[in-house]
């Protein structure tokens, strides 16, 4: 956000359900409620200086419906935990559940076809294609998995309404102001109606206002079409909105009371 040929050994070029399906093991029982499951995730790289531990043996769950911030200091690993979580990156060891089906990082194509499918993301910087204009940059995740571009430009002509920008889908990104690049970034993520949405410091290059505008919109689509949202933030009043508040620090997360952050 992949090329194939004709190998049938190949898992990449079977069709794109069972791509999905081979991404997910079989399934536990868990709570039904649950749309993820981490158990003693452990994340750790090799350095000069020798083994780097980034966070181990944290484990948390997440309830369908959930708006949840994650915070902590600068280099904590938090972006590298949402990372892991939407199968961005893999752990060094620990299980990660999705709807109580545990996901399998061994392979890229299949992990590329998860993300597609069943994760929305937004970053801090908008990445938005400078070249294309607002409809065309929310249509690109339809586009990349196959769906005509009638109906992708269609579909994200709705999503930029839902954002409050209905009225500039012809506009290039430098033609947009930082907020409306932003909810531009957020109508992309949600135009394949996933059901997790991972936010990584949304509002951190926004001035006050308006990062309280985006933080409001997201909060809006987040309870309208059920999401399951997770956001990191150093924005203390913003972590404060949410349902539940994860701290991540000196490798271990607990969880605050979010009037407290």
């Amino acid at each position: 956000m992949e090329s194939s040929s004709s190998s049938a050994a190949d898992p990449s070029h079977v069709s794109p359900a069972g791509r999905l399906q081979d991404f997910l093991d079989p399934p536990v029982q868990h709570l039904a409620s649950e749309v993820l499951r981490v158990e003693n995730l452990r994340k750790e790289y090799v350095t000069a200086r020798g083994r780097l531990v980034l966070f181990d043996n944290i484990s948390f769950c997440v309830a369908q419906g959930a708006l949840l911030a994650i915070v902590g200091e600068s280099g904590a690993g938090k972006s590298t935990l949402l990372h892991i979580l939407g199968a961005l990156d893999s752990p060094t060891s620990g299980d990660i559940y999705f709807a109580s089906t545990l996901l399998n990082f061994t392979s890229p194509s299949l992990a590329a076809n998860f993300r597609n499918r069943e994760v929305g993301y937004v970053w801090q910087f908008h990445y938005l294609l400078p070249e294309f204009t607002a409809r065309e940059n929310v249509a690109m995740p339809l586009l990349a998995r196959g769906e005509s571009r009638k109906s992708a430009m269609q579909k994200a002509e709705h999503w930029l309404d839902q954002v409050e920008l209905g009225d500039r889908a012809s506009h290039r990104s430098g033609e947009l102001s930082g907020g409306e690049q932003q909810r531009v970034s957020l109508a992309r993520a949600l135009i394949t109606q996933p059901k997790v949405l991972l936010a990584d410091e949304p509002t951190g290059d926004l001035d006050g206002r308006t990062a309280g505008v985006v933080f409001s919109l997201l909060e809006r689509l987040h309870r309208n079409h059920g999401l399951t949202s997770l956001i990191v933030t150093h924005n203390a009043a913003l972590a404060g909105r949410c349902d539940r508040v994860l701290r991540l620090d000196k490798g271990r997360i607990s969880e605050e009371m979010p009037h407290v952050v």
